[in-house]
């Protein structure tokens, strides 16, 4: 089924997806922009854009995150459609991960979001220590 209006027979005009306001409280945005604005969900799809990985090559990668907080990320993204888990029967099981399509569709936003971190840290850093000087 295609979704959209009924124009004539055989025609089907496309409706725009139901856009959220993020700015409003109850909007379920505001828990999508938490899950791709975690500082792990952002690094494992960026990761996970370059191909497949296994679990132990994404706690490898990744500095500093637990077995847990990797094994939570991945199972949020998951449930959130923007990552897939296959299993293959293989002793002992190999699991690996992999973005979906509607993941791929953040991959530039992500990469502009680390490249402007890593390249703008110096500026944060500065602005820090003005702040924090005795007034």
């Amino acid at each position: 089924m295609q979704d959209g209006t009924l124009i004539a027979p055989g025609y089907v005009q496309e409706t725009a997806p139901a856009r959220g306001n993020a700015y409003a409280a109850d909007c379920p945005t505001r828990q999508l922009l938490d899950r791709i604005g975690d500082k792990w969900s952002a690094l494992i799809l960026l990761l996970l854009g370059d191909g497949e990985l296994r679990f132990n090559a994404l706690k490898r990668r990744i500095d500093g995150i637990s077995q847990k907080m990797l094994s939570q990320t991945l199972r949020s993204l998951e449930r959130d459609g923007l990552v897939t888990r296959t299993v293959a029967p293989t002793v002992p099981v190999s699991v690996t991960y992999a973005i979906t399509p509607l993941a791929r569709e953040l991959m530039a936003a992500l990469r502009l979001m680390i490249d402007w971190a890593e390249t703008r840290m110096g500026a944060v850093a500065a602005a820090q220590r003005r702040y924090d000087r005795p007034k």
